[in-house]
């Protein structure tokens, strides 16, 4: 087995895990909620930033394989949420002191995905 198929494959099994843990705690939430506000997904949000976190954090302070990473990171906190990602590069952003990269990143993420979001439902509904 080659080691970029082992790499996809461990991306696979974390992001599968991420996003059966998401589904989960949402589900569990919105079970215990009855609101509009999206209790779950914030939930979900804000854990994966701090998972993505701390595992950043080991890994910058111990050595580790790499297949922890692309297992923990890139797979379980991907499939869990992107939002932990979109957190962790802007943490490396401000960490560089690239504000306007930060300031610019920030501000095409939020309106650019909602926009996306926005136009998708609009294009369904004139189908």
């Amino acid at each position: 087995m080659g080691m970029e198929f082992l790499s996809w494959l461990i991306v696979f099994l974390g992001g599968g895990l991420g996003s059966c843990g998401r589904y989960l705690i949402s589900l569990l939430i919105n079970e215990q909620i009855d609101t509009m506000f999206p209790w779950g997904t914030l939930t979900v949000n804000l854990i994966g930033c701090l998972v993505i976190g701390i595992i950043i954090g080991l890994i910058e302070r111990y050595p580790i394989h790499p297949y922890w990473g692309l297992l923990l990171v890139t797979g379980f906190c991907g499939g869990f949420t992107t939002f932990s990602s979109f957190s962790l590069e802007n943490n490396l952003l401000l960490r560089n002191q690239e504000y306007f990269l930060l300031f610019v990143y920030t501000l095409m993420s939020l309106l650019w995905g909602f926009a996306g979001t926005f136009i998708g439902l609009i294009v369904v509904k004139r189908i």
